[in-house]
């Protein structure tokens, strides 16, 4: 039986996971719970999967938990250190790293630190981070399985194939809510309008990064460093339907791809039961019904969030990070109606233009970027 720790349990992943460990009792047991915002939604869990300890975001919310749960509850712990305590935790096997954002990544490094594999759905991680979280996966010999649909399905498309006879990988997009869009139309849409995913149900932010293709933009550069793809070697093709999540084109001309339909508990039960497989629960796939898959090329024009990310990923250095964290400053006032749409990339590229690069080295120098990032962003807009 394999031990869990799941960092964002209450977030659209964590409850996936628990949703494909529900199926499996014989199989997978939470041990550690994580999660910041829905303190009443992870009472409910602890009380179902009865793990040995739990972390939520402050000191209130460790109040409101023990009072929700009476004598018969589990240690808790808060904040960045509590989160990093149940990535940490003794009895865990495996960690599930699905908290949202940069947040995630210093649990993440104390998990691999401590030996734990990780089934990642935090891409940021690998974003904000990458060349040292791969670093430090050699150095604890960790396995880092990807639980992103669309690097879960590189992976897989992977299996059994040499490195060097691959001639590049391609990510899918399903386009998000505004495909169609014209760019001056874009100017004008609402919340609303920009939380409606036609494919995928996910979380706000998340959502949102979907419909600026940021989302995607963000998965190339973690592309990157789960594969150890140069960014000329990465593609991405828009495909609505979200039946083929990725493929591997190898130097034979050969195109392999996973196909399955819309639903992450498929790539999470890959992860955590890997090598082997198990039952997901998800719908199973019939093409007849499908009836027909299309392709696009993605526009840049319109999206250009997405030209941002490969400008990052090829500046390197500290640019991934400064990309990461002023996007998520962005989409956090686009939430609050602070700012339109399109002022979303807008401040992203404003905040790279005016960041002056170095060579990160330590994690402290990744989170400086992170840092400095946010704070620019949030002036330009002030």
């Amino acid at each position: 039986m394999k031990s869990l720790s799941i960092l964002g349990s209450t977030g659209s992943i964590g409850l996936s996971t628990l949703d494909v460990v529900r199926q499996h009792p014989e199989k997978f047991k939470i041990t550690g719970l994580a999660e910041g915002h829905d303190v009443a939604l992870l009472a409910e869990q602890i009380i179902e999967f009865q793990p040995e300890a739990v972390s939520v975001r402050d000191a209130d919310s460790a109040k409101k938990l023990e009072a929700l749960l009476g004598l018969h509850k589990p240690e808790i712990f808060y904040g960045l250190d509590g989160a990093s305590t149940i990535a940490t935790l003794e009895q865990a096997d495996m960690v599930v790293s699905a908290i949202v954002g940069a947040a995630g990544l210093i649990p993440t490094v104390s998990a691999i630190k401590a030996g734990k594999h990780i089934a990642l759905a935090n891409k940021e991680t690998l974003v904000v981070a990458g060349q040292l979280v791969s670093d430090l996966v050699k150095k604890y010999n960790v396995q880092l399985l990807p639980v992103d649909s669309e690097h879960s399905a590189i992976f897989q498309s992977l299996q059994g194939h040499r490195s060097e006879d691959i001639e590049r990988i391609i990510l899918t997009a399903s386009g998000g809510p505004f495909r169609k869009t014209t760019a001056e139309e874009m100017k004008n849409v609402g919340l609303e309008q920009a939380l409606k995913h036609p494919q995928w149900t996910m979380g706000a932010k998340i959502t949102i990064d979907s419909a600026t293709m940021m989302n995607k933009g963000l998965e190339v550069i973690e592309a990157h460093w789960l594969f150890n793809m140069p960014a000329e070697k990465i593609g991405v093709v828009v495909h609505p339907q979200s039946i083929i999540h990725s493929m591997v084109e190898y130097i034979d001309g050969c195109v392999i791809a996973q196909l399955g339909s819309p639903d992450m508990r498929a790539p999470i039960a890959y992860a955590l039961s890997w090598p082997e497989r198990c039952e997901s629960g998800i719908q199973k796939l019939d093409l007849t019904k499908i009836g027909t898959l299309t392709f696009e090329e993605p526009d840049m024009e319109r999206f250009p969030a997405l030209r941002l990310a490969f400008d990052a990923l090829k500046a390197g250095r500290t640019y991934p990070a400064v990309l990461n964290a002023a996007n998520e400053i962005a989409v956090a006032a686009f939430l609050e109606e602070k700012i339109r749409f399109t002022e979303i990339a807008e401040t992203v590229d404003k905040t790279m233009q005016s960041h002056e690069s170095y060579n990160p080295v330590e994690l402290d120098d990744y989170l400086q970027a992170d840092r400095w990032a946010r704070d620019t962003a949030k002036q330009l807009i002030a």
